[in-house]
């Protein structure tokens, strides 16, 4: 099924430009500073999803666009996106890397 998703960036794009990353999560924290999560919940994390059948957040790439990774609110029963919004705008862009030096001959 094919639908319309507004890139933040680009706008209304046919969705096969993008890429379905999932649905949004939170990443399990330990309770002790120095300690990590268990296994049982990095499993959970990676591999077990609510799957809804109604509104949830998902990632999307907009893969043959702007490049750009944002989370969407969809209905998954009707497709309806609600809404879509790139997360972390306000931080600041990071550094440009600094260009390094091109030697004059080739690689032998």
């Amino acid at each position: 099924m094919s639908f319309l998703l507004p890139c933040p960036n680009c706008g209304p794009r046919d969705v096969n430009e993008f890429v379905y990353a999932g649905e949004t999560s939170v990443r399990p924290v330990s309770p002790s500073p120095e300690g990590s999560p268990s296994l049982g919940e990095l499993a959970a994390y990676v591999y077990l999803r609510r799957n809804v059948a109604g509104s949830q957040r998902e990632w999307w790439f907009h893969r043959f666009g702007c490049e750009l990774w944002f989370q969407a609110e969809r209905d998954t029963r009707t497709n309806e996106v609600l809404t879509t919004e790139v997360v972390g705008a306000n931080r600041e862009a990071p550094a440009a890397p600094e260009a390094t030096a091109t030697p004059d001959t080739p690689a032998a």
